[in-house]
Protein backbone atom coordinates (compact mmCIF):
# COMPACT_ATOMS: atom_id res chain seq x y z
CA UNK A 1 0.00 0.00 0.00
CA UNK A 2 1.32 3.37 -1.02
CA UNK A 3 1.79 6.15 1.53
CA UNK A 4 -1.02 8.35 0.19
CA UNK A 5 -3.39 5.34 0.17
CA UNK A 6 -2.66 4.71 3.86
CA UNK A 7 -3.28 8.38 4.62
CA UNK A 8 -6.54 8.29 2.67
CA UNK A 9 -7.65 5.20 4.55
CA UNK A 10 -6.92 6.87 7.89
CA UNK A 11 -8.89 9.97 6.89
CA UNK A 12 -11.76 7.76 5.76
CA UNK A 13 -11.76 6.08 9.16
CA UNK A 14 -12.05 9.52 10.80
CA UNK A 15 -15.01 10.46 8.58
CA UNK A 16 -16.84 7.18 9.11
CA UNK A 17 -16.25 6.90 12.85
CA UNK A 18 -16.46 10.54 13.92
CA UNK A 19 -17.19 10.05 17.63
CA UNK A 20 -14.58 7.32 18.04
CA UNK A 21 -12.03 9.43 16.15
CA UNK A 22 -12.83 12.47 18.30
CA UNK A 23 -12.03 10.66 21.52
CA UNK A 24 -8.98 9.10 19.87
CA UNK A 25 -7.60 12.54 18.99
CA UNK A 26 -8.75 14.36 22.15
CA UNK A 27 -5.59 13.81 24.19
CA UNK A 28 -3.31 15.02 21.39
CA UNK A 29 -5.62 17.97 20.67
CA UNK A 30 -5.58 19.10 24.31
CA UNK A 31 -1.82 18.60 24.66
CA UNK A 32 -0.99 20.58 21.53
CA UNK A 33 -3.56 23.26 22.34
CA UNK A 34 -2.03 23.93 25.76
CA UNK A 35 1.48 23.73 24.31
CA UNK A 36 0.68 26.47 21.77
CA UNK A 37 -1.06 28.60 24.42
CA UNK A 38 1.77 28.30 26.97
CA UNK A 39 4.53 28.96 24.45
CA UNK A 40 2.61 31.93 22.99
CA UNK A 41 2.35 33.52 26.45
CA UNK A 42 6.05 33.01 27.17
CA UNK A 43 7.04 34.25 23.70
CA UNK A 44 4.67 37.20 24.03
CA UNK A 45 6.18 38.18 27.37
CA UNK A 46 9.68 37.85 25.88
CA UNK A 47 8.78 40.02 22.90
CA UNK A 48 7.10 42.51 25.23
CA UNK A 49 10.18 42.65 27.45
CA UNK A 50 12.49 43.15 24.48
CA UNK A 51 10.45 45.62 22.43
CA UNK A 52 8.24 47.47 24.90
CA UNK A 53 10.12 47.35 28.20
CA UNK A 54 13.85 47.08 27.60
CA UNK A 55 13.61 48.79 24.21
CA UNK A 56 12.21 51.90 25.89
CA UNK A 57 14.53 51.89 28.89
CA UNK A 58 17.68 51.23 26.85
CA UNK A 59 17.22 51.72 23.08
CA UNK A 60 19.01 49.70 20.42
CA UNK A 61 22.77 50.30 19.96
CA UNK A 62 22.76 52.22 23.23
CA UNK A 63 24.52 51.74 26.55
CA UNK A 64 24.34 53.51 29.89
CA UNK A 65 27.35 54.54 31.93
CA UNK A 66 26.16 54.35 35.53
CA UNK A 67 27.27 53.61 39.07
CA UNK A 68 25.12 50.44 39.07
CA UNK A 69 22.60 48.86 36.66
CA UNK A 70 19.44 50.82 36.01
CA UNK A 71 17.47 47.60 35.54
CA UNK A 72 17.93 44.76 38.01
CA UNK A 73 16.23 41.47 37.16
CA UNK A 74 16.33 38.47 39.46
CA UNK A 75 17.65 38.07 42.97
CA UNK A 76 20.46 40.47 43.86
CA UNK A 77 22.56 39.35 46.81
CA UNK A 78 23.22 41.63 49.77
CA UNK A 79 26.95 41.55 48.98
CA UNK A 80 26.26 42.78 45.44
CA UNK A 81 24.08 45.63 46.68
CA UNK A 82 26.74 46.69 49.19
CA UNK A 83 29.43 46.58 46.49
CA UNK A 84 27.28 48.78 44.26
CA UNK A 85 26.69 51.25 47.09
CA UNK A 86 30.42 51.52 47.79
CA UNK A 87 31.17 52.53 44.22
CA UNK A 88 31.96 56.21 43.60
CA UNK A 89 29.16 58.21 41.98
CA UNK A 90 29.50 59.68 38.52
CA UNK A 91 30.19 63.40 38.60
CA UNK A 92 29.87 66.31 36.22
CA UNK A 93 33.67 66.30 35.88
CA UNK A 94 33.35 62.90 34.15
CA UNK A 95 31.16 64.29 31.37
CA UNK A 96 33.82 66.02 29.25
CA UNK A 97 36.33 63.10 29.23
CA UNK A 98 33.56 60.64 28.32
CA UNK A 99 32.27 62.89 25.57
CA UNK A 100 35.81 63.15 24.27
CA UNK A 101 35.96 59.34 23.91
CA UNK A 102 32.93 59.17 21.60
CA UNK A 103 33.40 58.14 17.99
CA UNK A 104 32.05 60.04 14.95
CA UNK A 105 28.31 59.41 14.68
CA UNK A 106 27.84 58.77 18.40
CA UNK A 107 25.56 60.93 20.51
CA UNK A 108 25.11 61.14 24.24
CA UNK A 109 22.80 62.54 26.89
CA UNK A 110 23.52 63.21 30.55
CA UNK A 111 20.77 62.09 32.93
CA UNK A 112 19.94 62.79 36.57
CA UNK A 113 16.68 61.54 38.08
CA UNK A 114 14.64 61.21 41.25
CA UNK A 115 11.07 60.86 42.50
CA UNK A 116 9.81 64.33 43.35
CA UNK A 117 6.55 65.90 44.47
CA UNK A 118 4.87 68.07 41.82
CA UNK A 119 1.95 70.42 42.29
CA UNK A 120 -0.39 72.45 40.12
CA UNK A 121 -3.05 75.02 40.84
CA UNK A 122 -5.54 72.99 38.80
CA UNK A 123 -5.67 70.09 41.30
CA UNK A 124 -5.71 70.27 45.12
CA UNK A 125 -3.23 67.49 45.86
CA UNK A 126 0.43 67.24 44.82
CA UNK A 127 1.67 63.97 43.34
CA UNK A 128 4.99 62.16 43.19
CA UNK A 129 6.40 61.67 39.68
CA UNK A 130 9.59 60.44 38.04
CA UNK A 131 11.58 63.63 37.47
CA UNK A 132 14.62 63.82 35.17
CA UNK A 133 16.89 66.60 34.10
CA UNK A 134 18.65 65.68 30.88
CA UNK A 135 20.66 67.16 28.04
CA UNK A 136 18.79 67.84 24.79
CA UNK A 137 19.98 64.71 22.91
CA UNK A 138 17.93 62.58 25.31
CA UNK A 139 14.79 62.84 23.18
CA UNK A 140 16.55 61.73 19.99
CA UNK A 141 18.29 58.78 21.69
CA UNK A 142 15.09 57.56 23.36
CA UNK A 143 13.01 58.35 20.25
CA UNK A 144 10.70 60.19 22.61
CA UNK A 145 8.32 62.36 20.60
CA UNK A 146 5.47 64.61 21.68
CA UNK A 147 1.76 64.59 20.93
CA UNK A 148 1.39 68.24 21.88
CA UNK A 149 3.85 71.13 21.94
CA UNK A 150 7.58 70.48 21.54
CA UNK A 151 10.75 69.30 23.28
CA UNK A 152 13.30 71.77 24.62
CA UNK A 153 16.12 73.03 22.42
CA UNK A 154 19.90 72.92 22.81
CA UNK A 155 19.85 76.61 23.72
CA UNK A 156 17.21 76.10 26.42
CA UNK A 157 19.30 73.21 27.74
CA UNK A 158 22.45 75.35 27.88
CA UNK A 159 20.62 78.25 29.58
CA UNK A 160 18.82 75.97 32.05
CA UNK A 161 15.41 77.29 31.06
CA UNK A 162 12.61 76.40 33.53
CA UNK A 163 10.61 74.42 30.98
CA UNK A 164 9.38 70.84 31.15
CA UNK A 165 8.04 68.05 28.95
CA UNK A 166 5.50 65.89 30.78
CA UNK A 167 4.16 62.36 30.36
CA UNK A 168 0.50 61.62 29.53
CA UNK A 169 -0.31 60.50 33.09
CA UNK A 170 1.07 63.76 34.49
CA UNK A 171 -0.91 65.77 31.94
CA UNK A 172 -4.20 64.00 32.70
CA UNK A 173 -3.74 64.32 36.49
CA UNK A 174 -2.56 67.92 36.81
CA UNK A 175 -4.53 69.37 33.88
CA UNK A 176 -7.78 67.37 33.79
CA UNK A 177 -9.85 69.99 31.97
CA UNK A 178 -7.37 72.40 30.37
CA UNK A 179 -4.67 72.30 27.72
CA UNK A 180 -1.36 71.80 29.59
CA UNK A 181 0.78 73.63 27.01
CA UNK A 182 1.92 76.94 28.44
CA UNK A 183 0.58 76.09 31.90
CA UNK A 184 2.66 75.97 35.05
CA UNK A 185 3.85 73.11 37.22
CA UNK A 186 5.73 73.62 40.46
CA UNK A 187 8.57 71.28 41.40
CA UNK A 188 10.18 72.04 44.75
CA UNK A 189 8.20 75.32 44.77
CA UNK A 190 9.95 76.36 41.54
CA UNK A 191 7.60 77.13 38.61
CA UNK A 192 8.15 75.31 35.29
CA UNK A 193 6.33 76.00 32.05
CA UNK A 194 4.94 72.96 30.26
CA UNK A 195 6.11 73.05 26.63
CA UNK A 196 5.24 69.50 25.54
CA UNK A 197 3.27 66.34 26.30
CA UNK A 198 5.26 63.22 25.44
CA UNK A 199 4.01 60.17 23.59
CA UNK A 200 2.79 57.35 25.78
CA UNK A 201 5.49 54.88 26.78
CA UNK A 202 2.98 52.24 27.86
CA UNK A 203 3.26 50.11 30.97
CA UNK A 204 4.73 46.84 32.18
CA UNK A 205 3.13 44.48 34.70
CA UNK A 206 0.81 47.22 35.95
CA UNK A 207 3.57 49.87 36.25
CA UNK A 208 2.99 52.92 34.05
CA UNK A 209 5.91 54.49 32.17
CA UNK A 210 3.96 57.74 31.61
CA UNK A 211 4.28 59.29 35.07
CA UNK A 212 7.31 61.48 34.31
CA UNK A 213 8.57 64.99 33.72
CA UNK A 214 11.73 65.92 31.82
CA UNK A 215 13.55 69.24 32.26
CA UNK A 216 16.81 70.65 30.81
CA UNK A 217 19.92 69.37 32.54
CA UNK A 218 21.03 72.80 33.69
CA UNK A 219 17.61 73.85 34.95
CA UNK A 220 16.97 74.41 38.68
CA UNK A 221 15.67 70.81 38.85
CA UNK A 222 19.31 69.70 38.99
CA UNK A 223 19.52 70.90 42.59
CA UNK A 224 16.75 68.44 43.51
CA UNK A 225 17.62 65.32 41.52
CA UNK A 226 21.33 65.26 42.37
CA UNK A 227 23.32 67.74 44.40
CA UNK A 228 27.00 68.55 44.68
CA UNK A 229 27.84 67.87 41.04
CA UNK A 230 26.65 64.25 41.03
CA UNK A 231 24.92 62.72 37.99
CA UNK A 232 23.09 59.40 37.58
CA UNK A 233 24.34 58.39 34.18
CA UNK A 234 25.39 59.13 30.63
CA UNK A 235 23.35 57.50 27.87
CA UNK A 236 25.43 56.86 24.73
CA UNK A 237 24.08 55.75 21.36
CA UNK A 238 26.07 54.60 18.34
CA UNK A 239 24.93 54.23 14.72
CA UNK A 240 25.43 50.44 14.76
CA UNK A 241 26.44 47.57 17.03
CA UNK A 242 30.09 47.49 15.87
CA UNK A 243 30.52 51.19 16.64
CA UNK A 244 28.80 50.73 20.01
CA UNK A 245 31.28 48.02 21.04
CA UNK A 246 34.20 50.26 20.05
CA UNK A 247 32.71 53.19 21.97
CA UNK A 248 32.13 50.98 25.02
CA UNK A 249 35.82 50.04 25.00
CA UNK A 250 36.86 53.69 24.69
CA UNK A 251 34.55 54.85 27.51
CA UNK A 252 35.67 51.97 29.74
CA UNK A 253 39.31 52.92 29.16
CA UNK A 254 38.61 56.56 30.04
CA UNK A 255 36.73 55.71 33.23
CA UNK A 256 39.30 53.17 34.42
CA UNK A 257 42.04 55.73 33.81
CA UNK A 258 40.15 58.47 35.68
CA UNK A 259 39.59 56.15 38.63
CA UNK A 260 43.15 54.81 38.54
CA UNK A 261 42.06 51.17 38.44
CA UNK A 262 44.75 48.53 38.19
CA UNK A 263 44.51 46.00 35.31
CA UNK A 264 43.44 43.20 37.64
CA UNK A 265 40.79 45.38 39.36
CA UNK A 266 37.16 45.03 38.27
CA UNK A 267 35.26 48.04 36.93
CA UNK A 268 33.62 50.10 39.67
CA UNK A 269 31.02 51.37 37.22
CA UNK A 270 28.71 49.67 34.73
CA UNK A 271 28.24 49.95 30.98
CA UNK A 272 24.70 48.63 30.70
CA UNK A 273 23.00 47.49 27.49
CA UNK A 274 19.56 46.00 26.93
CA UNK A 275 21.22 42.69 25.97
CA UNK A 276 22.77 42.48 29.45
CA UNK A 277 19.38 42.82 31.09
CA UNK A 278 17.59 40.54 28.61
CA UNK A 279 20.12 37.76 29.24
CA UNK A 280 18.52 37.07 32.62
CA UNK A 281 15.02 37.19 31.16
CA UNK A 282 15.98 34.71 28.43
CA UNK A 283 17.11 32.27 31.13
CA UNK A 284 13.81 32.71 32.94
CA UNK A 285 11.95 32.24 29.64
CA UNK A 286 13.70 28.92 29.12
CA UNK A 287 12.62 27.73 32.56
CA UNK A 288 9.05 28.88 31.91
CA UNK A 289 8.89 26.98 28.64
CA UNK A 290 10.15 23.79 30.30
CA UNK A 291 7.73 24.18 33.22
CA UNK A 292 4.89 25.15 30.91
CA UNK A 293 5.07 22.01 28.76
CA UNK A 294 4.46 19.72 31.75
CA UNK A 295 0.66 19.92 31.37
CA UNK A 296 0.73 19.53 27.56
CA UNK A 297 3.11 16.58 28.00
CA UNK A 298 0.55 14.82 30.18
CA UNK A 299 -2.08 15.38 27.49
CA UNK A 300 0.20 13.99 24.82
CA UNK A 301 1.04 10.90 26.89
CA UNK A 302 -2.67 10.27 27.47
CA UNK A 303 -3.26 10.82 23.77
CA UNK A 304 -0.56 8.32 22.87
CA UNK A 305 -2.09 5.68 25.17
CA UNK A 306 -5.55 6.24 23.70
CA UNK A 307 -4.26 6.03 20.13
CA UNK A 308 -2.38 2.83 20.92
CA UNK A 309 -5.48 1.22 22.41
CA UNK A 310 -7.67 2.32 19.52
CA UNK A 311 -5.15 1.00 17.01
CA UNK A 312 -5.04 -2.34 18.87
CA UNK A 313 -8.83 -2.51 18.58
CA UNK A 314 -8.53 -1.62 14.91
CA UNK A 315 -6.02 -4.42 14.36
CA UNK A 316 -8.39 -6.89 16.05
CA UNK A 317 -11.34 -5.70 13.95
CA UNK A 318 -9.34 -5.92 10.71
CA UNK A 319 -7.66 -9.26 11.30
CA UNK A 320 -9.36 -10.80 8.27
CA UNK A 321 -8.37 -7.84 6.09
CA UNK A 322 -4.76 -8.30 7.17
CA UNK A 323 -4.99 -12.03 6.34
CA UNK A 324 -6.31 -11.27 2.84
CA UNK A 325 -3.57 -8.73 2.18
CA UNK A 326 -0.89 -11.18 3.32
CA UNK A 327 -2.40 -13.96 1.20
CA UNK A 328 -2.22 -11.61 -1.81
CA UNK A 329 1.50 -11.03 -1.23
CA UNK A 330 1.71 -8.13 1.24
CA UNK A 331 4.91 -8.26 3.24
CA UNK A 332 5.32 -7.61 6.94
CA UNK A 333 6.82 -4.19 6.31
CA UNK A 334 3.79 -3.29 4.15
CA UNK A 335 1.37 -4.08 6.99
CA UNK A 336 3.67 -2.36 9.51
CA UNK A 337 3.94 0.83 7.46
CA UNK A 338 0.17 0.87 6.79
CA UNK A 339 -0.75 0.93 10.47
CA UNK A 340 2.07 3.32 11.38
CA UNK A 341 0.92 5.79 8.72
CA UNK A 342 -2.67 5.49 9.91
CA UNK A 343 -1.64 6.13 13.52
CA UNK A 344 0.58 9.08 12.55
CA UNK A 345 -2.19 10.53 10.38
CA UNK A 346 -4.71 10.35 13.21
CA UNK A 347 -2.28 12.05 15.58
CA UNK A 348 -1.28 14.72 13.04
CA UNK A 349 -4.92 15.61 12.41
CA UNK A 350 -5.37 15.93 16.18
CA UNK A 351 -2.31 18.15 16.50
CA UNK A 352 -3.50 20.36 13.61
CA UNK A 353 -6.85 20.86 15.33
CA UNK A 354 -4.96 21.54 18.57
CA UNK A 355 -2.83 24.18 16.84
CA UNK A 356 -5.93 26.02 15.59
CA UNK A 357 -7.51 25.83 19.06
CA UNK A 358 -4.25 26.98 20.70
CA UNK A 359 -3.97 29.99 18.40
CA UNK A 360 -7.57 30.87 19.21
CA UNK A 361 -6.98 30.59 22.96
CA UNK A 362 -3.88 32.78 22.64
CA UNK A 363 -5.92 35.46 20.89
CA UNK A 364 -8.59 35.31 23.61
CA UNK A 365 -5.97 35.56 26.38
CA UNK A 366 -4.42 38.63 24.73
CA UNK A 367 -7.81 40.33 24.38
CA UNK A 368 -9.23 39.71 27.86
CA UNK A 369 -6.10 39.83 30.05
CA UNK A 370 -2.94 41.95 30.43
CA UNK A 371 -0.81 38.98 29.35
CA UNK A 372 0.81 39.56 25.94
CA UNK A 373 0.88 36.61 23.53
CA UNK A 374 2.85 35.87 20.39
CA UNK A 375 2.36 32.66 18.40
CA UNK A 376 5.81 31.74 17.10
CA UNK A 377 6.02 29.78 13.85
CA UNK A 378 8.49 27.36 15.40
CA UNK A 379 5.93 26.36 18.03
CA UNK A 380 3.41 25.45 15.32
CA UNK A 381 5.96 23.38 13.40
CA UNK A 382 7.16 21.64 16.57
CA UNK A 383 3.57 20.92 17.66
CA UNK A 384 2.63 19.29 14.36
CA UNK A 385 5.86 17.28 14.28
CA UNK A 386 5.33 16.29 17.91
CA UNK A 387 1.81 15.15 17.11
CA UNK A 388 3.04 13.01 14.23
CA UNK A 389 5.80 11.62 16.46
CA UNK A 390 3.29 10.68 19.16
CA UNK A 391 1.23 8.82 16.56
CA UNK A 392 4.24 6.90 15.29
CA UNK A 393 5.37 5.92 18.79
CA UNK A 394 1.83 4.96 19.81
CA UNK A 395 1.37 2.94 16.62
CA UNK A 396 4.56 0.87 16.84
CA UNK A 397 3.13 -1.89 19.06
CA UNK A 398 -0.26 -2.25 17.28
CA UNK A 399 1.46 -2.15 13.87
CA UNK A 400 3.96 -4.78 14.97
CA UNK A 401 1.16 -7.07 16.13
CA UNK A 402 -0.61 -6.63 12.82
CA UNK A 403 2.57 -7.35 10.86
CA UNK A 404 3.28 -10.54 12.84
CA UNK A 405 -0.19 -12.05 12.33
CA UNK A 406 -0.13 -15.45 10.64
CA UNK A 407 -2.14 -15.16 7.38
CA UNK A 408 -3.87 -18.53 7.85
CA UNK A 409 -4.93 -17.67 11.40
CA UNK A 410 -6.03 -14.21 10.23
CA UNK A 411 -8.18 -15.65 7.41
CA UNK A 412 -9.90 -18.02 9.84
CA UNK A 413 -11.00 -14.97 11.83
CA UNK A 414 -13.37 -14.04 8.98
Amino acid sequence: MRFYEAVGLALAQIRVQKLKSFFTLLGVMIGVMFLIAVVSIVEGMGKYMQDDVMGKLIPINTFNLRQRPQVTLGDITRETWLEWQRRPRLREEDIAPVMGALLPGDRAAVVSEDNLMVESRYVPKPKQVDASNVTYQYFAIKKLGVTEGRVFTQQEDALGAPVVVIGPDVASYFFPSVDPIGRELRVGHIPYTVIGVAESQGSAFGQSFDKFIVAPFNSPLKRLTNRHGVIDGIMIQSPDETSMIATEDAVRSVMRSRRKLMPETKDNFVLETSDDDLEFWNKIKGYLVVAGIALPAIGLVVGAIVIMNIMLVSVAERTAEIGVRKALGARRKDILSQFLVESATLSTVGSAIGVVAGVGISAVIASVSPLPTHVAMWSIVVSVMLGAGVGIVAGVYPASRAALLDPITALRAE
